[in-house]
């Protein structure tokens, strides 16, 4: 059995994602040794390049192995770069590692794992986003009931709120992609001068690190980073706020799926050991727990902001773990948002029943404004508190109180106060937010 496979028991909501297989330790070390070939080729000599290059496969080290050894140095590096040299051979061993440092090399590292883990990402936010705008254009104008502090407030759209759902998700794509696209090499030697490739005779050692970006596929930083970690604080605030924007559409979803309201259900929820008749709202679920984890591994992150020194003792070491978790718990809660917003079923009817369910009193606010010309502010507020009143104490609806009013014989009660007639702006809002591209 795979340290994958056992890593994902207790993480049904990554297992067996993208992101899940490109976080693995194997992921990892392939990555570190990505980053040591690429160092080599960009210092060259071409021999030295190739040497490397084709020694680095993680399938030729062994993982447990580099992972004990880590104790010792405090990170994986030390005992992979004397593995790799090994690999490498005599004539082209001693260009292995050559002015690096292991923080180099396993910043480098995260940041390719990093950039690999975004990309499925950002494929299942563009599989939600679909799915959510065509939820929104196909019910621009089905009415519901809106809810402010858990009660029915006024009627909206479902296809508004599938609009708001699709613009966060935009939102999250939006600061993924200028994430991804910053992430940096990692370059300096012990303490961030890159004298050390000076030393070795390189001509120009700023000129080395554009290279080195080069090879890697990720962008040249101005400076080393060793202790300026605005890369992965950057991760931070994008996974974090993606797992965010996925829980808001989980929480509306587990709430609305609720089996006394049942406006929304999971195309196949999963079922219950004990209780036959029970269709769970599993990829809610699943993605309500990320948004719950995501921002306190980012607060993590965001602490080892203050790192001292040039290296810092721990505030580097703190980072490892919990950008690994965020990027597995972001890419888990993408792929379970692609699958639920695209089997979502909307039930219409429960929702055009529920506009009901306060006897009218949901466009309250509707006849407050209508009224007011007709009866006078001061009457039309006492009418309608006095009217409220009675319509919960007495079981009847508004509509039946209001057409008793002689004062209103002349207005159209039936448009005034059917919900479906008060849903505000919702279509042109639906219509404007969906041609966000």
């Amino acid at each position: 059995m795979s340290s994958a496979e056992v890593d994902s028991l207790l993480g049904p909501g990554w297992a067996d994602c993208a992101a899940a297989s490109a976080t693995t330790d194997t992921a990892f070390l392939q990555a570190l040794l990505d980053a040591e070939a690429a160092l080599t080729r960009a210092q060259g000599p071409a021999g030295a390049g190739e040497a490397v290059t084709e020694a680095a496969d993680a399938g030729r080290f062994d993982v447990p192995s580099i992972a004990l050894r880590a104790r010792a140095g405090g990170n994986p590096v030390i005992p992979l770069v004397a593995d790799l040299t090994k690999a490498v051979g005599k004539e082209y061993g001693p260009y292995v590692h050559r002015g690096a440092t292991s923080q180099d090399i396993m910043d480098t590292a995260t940041m390719l794992v990093a950039h690999r883990a975004l990309d499925p990402l950002l494929a299942d936010l563009a599989r939600t986003e679909s799915a959510l705008a065509r939820l929104a254009a196909e019910h621009r104008d089905t009415p519901m009931p809106g809810r402010t502090l858990t009660q029915h407030a006024v009627p909206t759209t479902f296809g508004l709120k599938a609009a708001g759902w699709r613009s966060l998700v935009l939102d999250a794509r939006d600061r993924v992609i200028a994430v991804r696209e910053s992430l940096p090499v990692q370059l300096g030697g012990a303490a961030g001068t890159l004298a050390a490739f000076t030393a070795y005779g390189v001509e120009d050692a700023t000129a080395l690190v554009a290279a080195y970006a080069r090879e890697t596929g990720l962008a040249a930083p101005t400076l080393p980073w060793h202790t300026l970690r605005t890369p992965v604080a950057d991760l931070a605030g994008c996974l974090a706020f993606t797992a965010g924007a996925l829980g808001k559409i989980a929480a509306d979803v587990l709430t609305l799926s609720r089996t006394e309201i049942a406006e929304l259900a999971e195309g196949s929820g999963g079922g219950s050991s004990a209780m036959p008749h029970k269709a769970n709202p599993v990829r809610s679920t699943l993605i309500a727990a990320a948004a719950r984890r995501a921002p306190q591994l980012a607060a993590t992150l965001y602490g080892s902001l203050a790192a001292e020194d040039e290296r810092p003792a721990g505030a580097w070491h703190a980072e490892w773990e919990p950008l690994r978790e965020l990027l597995r718990l972001a890419g888990g809660a993408a792929r379970d948002a692609a699958e639920l917003t695209q089997g979502l079923r909307v039930h219409a009817d429960a929702m055009r029943e529920h506009l009901g369910v306060t006897r009218g009193l949901i466009v309250s606010e509707r006849l407050s404004a209508e009224l007011a010309p007709v009866l006078g502010r001061a009457r039309a507020k006492a009418l309608l508190t006095e009217l409220a009143e009675r319509t919960h104490t007495e079981g009847r609806t508004l509509p039946e109180f209001l057409a008793k009013e002689p004062e209103l014989r002349d207005v159209d009660l039936d448009e005034l106060t059917d919900p479906a007639r008060y849903t505000g702006s919702a279509a042109a809002l639906t219509d404007r937010a969906l041609e966000r591209r």
